[in-house]
């Protein structure tokens, strides 16, 4: 999938993903907008029992609060590509549900699809 200029719900994402990544200081931080516009964003989370990452806490946070689809995902990092974020998200929203994949500093590495 090609990369176009973000929209300002999308920008909205991204500016979510890095504040949550960048107030825990972890590997990535990742945001998600519902089905209602509706945002929630997450850091990844490593403790002895537990291990989740920044998109499918996002994901969580949206079911947990009501949420029955996605529109959109950002993944933001070092290494933003999340396979098993992706497909939560996919269950979720569905396989056609966009997901940015940025750079720390917000920049689009690629754009794809949580069914990619």
């Amino acid at each position: 999938m090609t990369t176009e200029p973000l929209s300002a719900e999308d920008a909205k994402l991204v500016m979510l993903a890095r504040g949550a990544r960048g107030r825990v200081g972890v590997a990535r931080g990742a945001a998600v907008r519902d089905e209602t516009g509706r945002t929630y964003s997450a850091a990844d989370v490593t403790l002895p029992s537990l291990e989740i990452s920044a998109l499918q806490l996002a994901v969580a946070q949206a079911v947990a609060a009501g949420a029955r689809g996605a529109e959109a995902a950002v993944v933001v990092g070092d290494e933003p590509a999340d396979d098993d974020g992706r497909r939560a998200l996919a269950d979720l929203g569905g396989p056609r549900v966009i997901v940015h994949l940025c750079a720390p500093d917000g920049t689009v590495v690629s754009t794809l699809t949580a069914g990619a």
